[in-house]
């Protein structure tokens, strides 16, 4: 029961938080990410790092669209339990929750702008990852791929 009480703290400080966001936040300094599917198809992205509370609570919100090689990889920095919505995000995005070890738990596809429905990791993972909606099934990736990104410490 003390955990549940924690997780709705921090989703009623994330609300806050959000309904004061207008715009929004400036780019985030980028990096290589590659997802390499089971078939071994590499695909790249250069994704932007939010790394800090302020920057994953804002993530996405108010941007009109998100590049086809680009997203956010939210580094929760340790192995969490994710739970993330759409207030003020515009773009319909797909949700790539990734274990600590970079293979993919779960991904949650074209969620839906605005809603405040949340989208569950299912299970501690080490990072959220968010793409363009519709990436996900257009370059077949799926769960138990891998994700190689320097946070994982699987890449070179």
């Amino acid at each position: 029961m003390k955990r549940r009480s924690l997780l709705i703290a921090a989703f009623a400080v994330g609300a806050v938080r959000a309904r004061a966001q207008t715009g929004p936040q400036p780019e985030l300094p980028k990096e290589q990410l590659t997802i390499l599917t089971r078939d071994g198809v590499h695909h790249d992205f250069m994704v932007e790092m939010a790394l800090t509370a302020d920057q994953q609570t804002v993530g996405l919100m108010f941007r009109p669209t998100v590049p086809p090689d680009g997203g956010m990889l939210f580094d929760w920095g340790a192995p969490r339990q994710s739970e993330m919505w759409m207030k003020n995000t515009i773009a319909p995005l797909d949700m790539v929750f990734i274990n600590a070890d970079g293979t993919i738990r779960a991904i949650a596809e074209n969620t839906v702008p605005q809603s405040l429905a949340v989208i569950d990791s299912h299970g501690p993972v080490r990072a959220t990852l968010e793409l363009a909606a519709g990436t996900t099934a257009r370059l077949g990736i799926r769960v138990g791929d891998r994700v190689l990104q320097r946070i994982f410490a699987n890449a070179s």
